[in-house]
């Protein structure tokens, strides 16, 4: 997704250290390898480690310039002082759930599928499900959760008919919760928009991950690991992803350590979101790290 892009705005030197840090399948990684010569070296982290399994088939050809790692990409700086890599020449991350996990039904992050509610990116690290969250939190705390991360108008409503509910049966997979979404937004609205339960899956999953802590936590600590004329490409996927990694930029360029290059998002072509609807709402950031 956005691959040329991405390409164009880490622009790519022969010979550099590029740190991927969500490498998921391993697309843009790839076409970064192909750029950086045989001198160049890649960092591949990921929380998810099925999608790592899938990055090395796929980046098997430059093995031995490749470093994979299993980890939440908010633990930069821990990865880097393990590498003993002290500067980079760039960092992407593209941000949300992987294409591999929403085609795999039983990682519970699809509306389109029943499958268990899960939604876990680190099914290894992460204990607390979407499971545990629809069926344990208090009416007030669902709506909170989401209202602020699926910025959904119905958030209270949806809470309430959750609650209601599970004082019958736990709600144990994806389609009870659609369908008990269906039933709390009004007729009228679920005939206009996206997909009535995009918004609260979305905001279950942020919980579930800790998304936005992990995305200031993560792209903070990359700045200051960037070279003098380094650069750092964001691809985001919804308006508190991208509102997040805005104010991010915005700050630093403050101080004079960063300039940022898009003071617009980039966005996809037309073409390339027919080819694949999914990329509809990505929005791409880029800046560069100054030499002071």
């Amino acid at each position: 997704m956005l691959v040329e892009e991405v390409l164009h705005y880490l622009a790519v030197r022969e010979g550099g250290i590029y740190v991927d840090c969500t490498v998921g399948g391993g697309g843009h990684a790839l076409r970064i390898l192909q750029q950086i010569g045989s001198r160049g070296r890649l960092i591949g982290i990921d929380r998810d480690k099925k999608a790592l399994l899938k990055a090395q088939e796929v980046l098997a050809p430059y093995s031995g310039q490749v470093t994979l790692i299993h980890k939440n990409f908010s633990e930069i700086k821990v990865v880097m002082e393990e590498l003993e890599i002290s500067q980079v020449d760039g960092f992407l991350f593209d941000l949300g759930v992987s294409a591999i996990q929403l085609l795999t039904p039983e990682r519970g992050f699809s509306y389109n599928y029943d499958a268990p509610l899960d939604m876990r990116m680190d099914q290894e690290g992460t204990k607390v499900t979407a499971y545990d969250l629809v069926n344990k939190l208090s009416e007030e705390e669902l709506a909170a959760i989401i209202s602020r991360y699926g910025e959904e108008k119905w958030a209270r409503r949806i809470a309430r008919f959750i609650v209601d509910y599970r004082r019958k049966a736990p709600i144990a997979t994806t389609g009870q919760l659609v369908e008990i979404i269906k039933a709390a937004i009004p007729a009228a609205a679920r005939r206009r928009g996206p997909h009535p339960a995009k918004r609260t899956f979305q905001a279950l999953r942020i919980a579930v991950n800790d998304e936005l802590s992990s995305i200031v936590r993560g792209v903070e600590d990359a700045i200051p690991l960037l070279k003098p004329g380094g650069r750092i490409v964001v691809i985001s996927f919804h308006s508190l992803e991208d509102r997040t990694v805005k104010n991010i930029f915005k700050k630093w360029e403050s101080e004079k350590c960063l300039k940022i290059l898009t003071r617009k998002p980039v966005v996809p072509t037309t073409g390339e979101v027919k080819n694949n609807p999914r990329a509809r709402s990505a929005k791409l950031r880029a800046a560069e790290r100054t030499l002071v």
